[in-house]
C-alpha cells in the first residue's frame, strides 16, 4: 500500500492519492492478481478465503428482507474487500417511476470490509460469515467470476426483487464456480413446500404493518402460488440456511460440506421499533375511518343530506388507488402483481366516472353508477374466502365505506322518488 502510494506521490498525484488510495489499492490488487497467482499458487492457496456474508434486516423498506454480499480476503496480500450486489442509487433520474416500472438497475460494487463492517455497526444490524469450502481452483474461478461481473460494461444488471436480487446473485456466482455438483439438503423443486411469495414477504415485514399493508396491495394472486426452495432464496437468510446443510460433490463423487464455519462476525442487540409502537395499524386506520364514515352516513340519511364532498373525497381516493393497481397490472414487469383482485374494489373507473356520480348525487338523482359498485362490492364481500388471493383485512372496512356510501345515495334518492 505504501509503495503504491510512493509511486504516485513521485508522479504528482498526492491530493488524489488522499481521496482515493483505498479505492486505487483495490484495482492495483485485482489487477495484480493473476499474475501473482499463477507464481504462488502453492504456496498461497492456504491464504485466500472467500465467504459469505448475509447481515440481518433493517428499518428502511428496502432492508427489511436483509442483505448478502460476498467476502474476499488474501491474507498474504492484505485484502480484505466485499463484492456487493445491491448497490443503487435514488438519486437516478427517475427512480420512482423506473422502480413502479420494474425497471430498477443495481450494480455490483467493491468496498473495504472495513467500510462494509462500520456501515453494519453504525445501523446495528447483525452479520454472519460463511466461509466457503472450496478448492483453489474454485477460489480462483469464484474470483474471477466477481471480476469479471464487476468489469463496467456488466456490473449494471436489471433488478427483480423475487427472482435477480442481491441474494440471488452471490448464490449463482459460487454455483458456477464449482467444480463438481452442488446438493443441497432438500429437494429444491418440489413445491410442496406451503410457502408462497407473500408468506415469506409477510414473515419479514412482521412488526412493519405498513410496509406490508403497501406490498400485500400491489402484488396480486400470483404471489400467493406455491413456490419451491429455490424461490425461497430471494431472501437472504434461506440462502444462508440452505448453504449451511449444502454438500459438494466433486467430480470423483466425494463430498465435502460447503460451508467450513459458520461464526457472527457482527454483533448487535438493536431492537427492531414495530409500527404499530408508533402508528396505529391499517386495519385499526381503516376501521375507525369506517366508523367516522357509517357515522356521518347514518346522520345524512336520518337529516336527508347527501354530504357529496366526503363522496368526492371518498371515490378520488379509491380511483387514484386503482390507477396504480392497473398501471402495475397492466405495465409494470415486476413479477407476481398481475392479476390483482382488488381492481374489484379500486379500480379507474372511480375517476373516470367521479363527474357524474358526483353531479347526480348532487341532485339526488339515482345513479346507476352507484348501484352497479354497490352490488359489485357486494358479491367481492360475499365471495371473500373463494378469491384465490390473499387480501389484507385493512382492506375490507374500506370496501365497506365505499359499499356505505353507494347504498345511502340510493336510499335517499330512493326516497324521494
Amino acid at each position: 500500500m505504501e509503495m503504491i502510494k510512493k509511486f504516485l506521490y513521485l508522479c504528482g498525484m498526492k491530493q488524489y492519492i488522499v481521496k482515493h488510495s483505498y479505492s486505487l489499492f483495490i484495482i492495483f490488487c485485482l489487477c495484480i492478481m493473476p499474475i501473482q497467482a499463477q507464481n504462488t499458487k502453492e504456496s498461497n492457496s492456504d491464504s485466500i478465503r472467500l465467504s459469505l456474508l448475509t447481515c440481518a434486516p433493517g428499518e428502511e423498506i428496502y432492508s427489511l428482507f436483509g442483505h448478502t454480499a460476498i467476502r474476499y480476503e488474501n491474507f498474504t496480500q492484505h485484502i480484505d474487500i466485499v463484492f456487493n450486489y445491491g448497490m443503487f442509487s435514488f438519486n437516478t433520474p427517475n427512480f420512482i417511476l423506473r422502480f413502479t416500472l420494474g425497471k430498477t438497475d443495481y450494480q455490483l460494487g467493491i468496498s473495504s470490509y472495513e467500510e462494509f463492517a462500520a456501515e453494519y455497526n453504525y445501523y446495528g444490524r447483525s452479520v454472519w460469515q460463511q466461509t466457503l469450502n472450496l478448492t483453489y481452483k474454485e477460489n480462483e474461478r469464484l474470483i474471477n467470476l466477481l471480476k469479471d461481473n464487476y468489469r463496467p460494461e456488466n456490473r449494471i444488471y436489471r433488478y427483480n426483487f423475487l427472482y435477480d436480487n442481491c441474494a440471488t446473485r452471490p448464490r449463482d456466482q459460487i454455483e458456477r464456480a464449482i467444480e463438481g455438483k452442488l446438493i443441497y439438503s432438500d429437494d429444491m423443486t418440489d413445491t410442496n413446500t406451503g410457502k408462497s411469495f407473500r408468506d415469506i414477504i409477510h414473515q419479514y415485514t412482521k412488526g412493519h404493518q405498513w410496509a406490508r399493508f403497501g406490498i400485500d396491495f400491489c402484488i396480486g394472486s400470483k404471489a400467493d402460488e406455491p413456490i419451491n426452495r429455490r424461490l425461497m432464496m430471494f431472501v437472504p437468510f434461506y440462502v444462508k440456511d440452505f448453504f449451511s446443510k449444502a454438500v459438494i460433490q466433486d467430480v470423483h463423487k466425494i463430498k465435502r460440506p460447503l460451508v467450513s464455519r459458520e461464526e457472527k462476525i457482527i454483533t448487535q442487540n438493536k431492537l427492531r421499533v414495530a409500527d404499530s409502537d408508533v402508528y396505529p395499524t391499517p386495519l385499526q386506520t381503516s376501521l375507525l375511518l369506517f366508523i367516522l364514515i357509517t357515522a356521518i352516513t347514518v346522520y345524512g340519511i336520518r337529516h336527508k343530506k347527501v354530504f357529496w364532498g366526503l363522496d368526492l373525497i371518498l371515490f378520488l381516493s379509491a380511483g387514484v388507488a386503482g390507477s396504480i393497481l392497473t398501471f402495475l397490472v397492466m405495465l409494470s414487469e415486476h413479477p407476481a402483481v398481475s392479476p390483482n383482485y382488488l381492481l374489484f374494489i379500486f379500480h379507474p373507473l372511480h375517476l373516470l366516472c367521479l363527474p357524474w356520480v358526483i353531479k347526480q348525487v348532487k341532485k339526488k338523482r339515482r345513479s346507476v353508477y352507484l348501484m352497479l359498485n354497490s352490488i359489485t362490492l357486494t358479491l367481492f364481500m360475499l365471495l371473500w374466502w373463494l378469491i384465490p388471493q390473499k387480501i389484507d383485512l385493512a382492506i375490507l372496512p374500506l370496501a365497506l365505506c365505499l359499499l356505505v356510501r353507494s347504498i345511502s345515495n340510493l336510499i335517499l334518492t330512493y326516497k324521494k322518488d
